[in-house]
């Protein structure tokens, strides 16, 4: 995947327990303990627990979560392991 410099992409993490994600293209799927967000540099995938939405703004390519943050990874379906990496978000994110 090649990143275009004039896309923004960053995370702000505060206290463990909000998160701000800018240069989000798309909501793959979430729930309580799980989200799939597609963003401008992948899809990033985020675990916890009492996860829920705060803001959705899509237009401005930004999410905001609330809830106890346990994992956030980057999963490259493009690199040249991705059969191994469309099994895991396949695992993670039923």
């Amino acid at each position: 995947m090649v990143q275009d410099s004039n896309k923004h992409h960053e995370l702000i993490l505060t206290n463990r327990n909000e998160l701000e994600v800018s240069g989000v293209t798309g909501i793959e799927s979430f729930d309580s303990e799980e989200f799939l967000l597609s963003t401008e540099y992948g899809y990033l995938g985020i675990r916890g627990q009492e996860l829920h939405l705060k803001n959705l703004d899509l237009e401005q390519g930004i999410v905001s979560i609330r809830g106890q943050f346990l994992d956030i990874s980057y999963l490259d379906v493009n690199h040249p392991r991705s059969d191994k990496t469309k099994s895991v978000l396949g695992r993670l994110f039923r």
